[in-house]
Protein backbone atom coordinates (compact mmCIF):
# COMPACT_ATOMS: atom_id res chain seq x y z
CA UNK A 1 0.00 0.00 0.00
CA UNK A 2 2.87 2.27 0.81
CA UNK A 3 4.47 1.80 -2.62
CA UNK A 4 1.04 2.47 -4.46
CA UNK A 5 0.28 5.61 -2.63
CA UNK A 6 4.06 6.57 -3.11
CA UNK A 7 3.63 5.82 -7.16
CA UNK A 8 0.46 7.90 -7.25
CA UNK A 9 1.33 11.09 -5.22
CA UNK A 10 4.66 11.16 -7.29
CA UNK A 11 2.91 10.56 -10.89
CA UNK A 12 -0.66 11.53 -9.89
CA UNK A 13 -1.42 8.64 -11.86
CA UNK A 14 -4.00 5.89 -10.80
CA UNK A 15 -2.16 2.62 -9.66
CA UNK A 16 -4.81 -0.40 -10.11
CA UNK A 17 -2.02 -3.07 -8.38
CA UNK A 18 1.80 -3.43 -7.49
CA UNK A 19 3.23 -6.70 -7.45
CA UNK A 20 6.75 -6.99 -5.75
CA UNK A 21 9.41 -8.98 -7.26
CA UNK A 22 12.63 -8.99 -8.50
CA UNK A 23 11.68 -5.66 -9.78
CA UNK A 24 8.53 -3.55 -9.22
CA UNK A 25 5.47 -4.15 -11.71
CA UNK A 26 3.17 -1.56 -11.18
CA UNK A 27 -0.15 -2.15 -13.36
CA UNK A 28 -1.78 1.50 -14.18
CA UNK A 29 -5.24 2.21 -14.89
CA UNK A 30 -6.28 2.66 -18.60
CA UNK A 31 -5.26 6.14 -20.19
CA UNK A 32 -2.74 7.01 -17.39
CA UNK A 33 0.46 5.77 -18.54
CA UNK A 34 1.28 8.87 -19.93
CA UNK A 35 0.85 10.35 -16.78
CA UNK A 36 2.75 7.46 -14.94
CA UNK A 37 6.10 7.96 -17.13
CA UNK A 38 6.48 11.29 -17.19
CA UNK A 39 8.48 13.53 -19.71
CA UNK A 40 11.28 11.61 -20.78
CA UNK A 41 10.55 8.74 -18.43
CA UNK A 42 11.28 11.64 -15.48
CA UNK A 43 8.46 10.37 -13.17
CA UNK A 44 10.07 6.44 -13.77
CA UNK A 45 13.71 7.62 -13.14
CA UNK A 46 13.04 9.34 -10.05
CA UNK A 47 10.89 7.12 -9.03
CA UNK A 48 13.84 4.24 -9.25
CA UNK A 49 16.50 6.38 -7.62
CA UNK A 50 14.04 7.01 -4.67
CA UNK A 51 13.47 3.56 -4.01
CA UNK A 52 16.19 2.29 -5.48
CA UNK A 53 14.84 -0.52 -7.51
CA UNK A 54 13.82 -1.30 -11.18
CA UNK A 55 10.35 -0.38 -11.95
CA UNK A 56 8.07 -1.43 -14.94
CA UNK A 57 4.74 -0.42 -15.46
CA UNK A 58 1.82 -1.89 -17.90
CA UNK A 59 -1.66 -0.62 -18.66
CA UNK A 60 -4.59 -2.17 -17.71
CA UNK A 61 -7.50 -3.00 -20.21
CA UNK A 62 -11.00 -5.05 -19.54
CA UNK A 63 -9.88 -6.73 -22.71
CA UNK A 64 -7.73 -10.09 -21.58
CA UNK A 65 -5.76 -9.67 -25.00
CA UNK A 66 -5.28 -6.28 -25.00
CA UNK A 67 -4.00 -6.81 -21.00
CA UNK A 68 -1.42 -9.23 -22.37
CA UNK A 69 -0.12 -7.75 -24.22
CA UNK A 70 0.69 -4.43 -22.53
CA UNK A 71 2.09 -7.37 -19.82
CA UNK A 72 4.19 -8.75 -22.73
CA UNK A 73 5.65 -5.41 -23.67
CA UNK A 74 8.66 -4.72 -25.48
CA UNK A 75 8.52 -8.51 -26.50
CA UNK A 76 7.29 -8.62 -29.98
CA UNK A 77 4.40 -11.33 -30.53
CA UNK A 78 2.47 -11.93 -33.99
CA UNK A 79 -0.96 -12.48 -31.98
CA UNK A 80 -2.56 -12.88 -28.99
CA UNK A 81 -5.89 -15.06 -28.66
CA UNK A 82 -8.14 -16.36 -26.13
CA UNK A 83 -9.43 -19.51 -26.79
CA UNK A 84 -11.31 -21.35 -24.15
CA UNK A 85 -10.34 -20.00 -20.81
CA UNK A 86 -7.11 -20.73 -22.80
CA UNK A 87 -4.50 -17.34 -23.72
CA UNK A 88 -2.72 -18.72 -26.24
CA UNK A 89 0.38 -16.09 -27.32
CA UNK A 90 2.80 -16.50 -30.64
CA UNK A 91 5.75 -15.36 -30.52
CA UNK A 92 7.58 -13.59 -33.25
CA UNK A 93 10.49 -15.88 -33.38
CA UNK A 94 12.22 -18.54 -31.37
CA UNK A 95 13.91 -15.24 -29.33
CA UNK A 96 10.72 -14.06 -28.35
CA UNK A 97 8.99 -17.39 -27.46
CA UNK A 98 12.23 -17.65 -25.19
CA UNK A 99 11.96 -14.17 -23.46
CA UNK A 100 7.99 -15.28 -23.00
CA UNK A 101 8.65 -18.62 -21.00
CA UNK A 102 11.90 -18.02 -19.15
CA UNK A 103 14.62 -19.98 -18.11
CA UNK A 104 12.49 -22.70 -16.44
CA UNK A 105 8.99 -21.15 -17.27
CA UNK A 106 9.80 -18.65 -14.57
CA UNK A 107 8.37 -15.52 -17.15
CA UNK A 108 5.52 -17.62 -18.23
CA UNK A 109 4.72 -18.43 -14.90
CA UNK A 110 4.64 -14.83 -13.22
CA UNK A 111 2.19 -13.72 -16.08
CA UNK A 112 -0.31 -16.58 -15.70
CA UNK A 113 -0.38 -15.41 -12.49
CA UNK A 114 -0.86 -12.11 -12.35
CA UNK A 115 -3.72 -12.40 -15.35
CA UNK A 116 -5.04 -15.21 -13.98
CA UNK A 117 -5.62 -12.05 -10.66
CA UNK A 118 -8.20 -10.29 -13.05
CA UNK A 119 -9.67 -12.74 -15.38
CA UNK A 120 -10.99 -16.19 -15.46
CA UNK A 121 -8.23 -17.85 -17.25
CA UNK A 122 -6.93 -21.56 -16.49
CA UNK A 123 -3.26 -21.38 -18.73
CA UNK A 124 -1.17 -19.13 -20.55
CA UNK A 125 0.86 -21.30 -24.07
CA UNK A 126 3.31 -19.61 -25.97
CA UNK A 127 3.32 -21.01 -29.49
Amino acid sequence: MKLITLFESMTGARVKDCIDNDNLLFIIEESDMGKAIGRNGANIKRLENTLKRKIRLAEFSNDATKFVRNMIYPVEVLDVRLEDKIVIIRGKDTSARARLIGRERQNINHLSSIIKRYFDINEVKVV
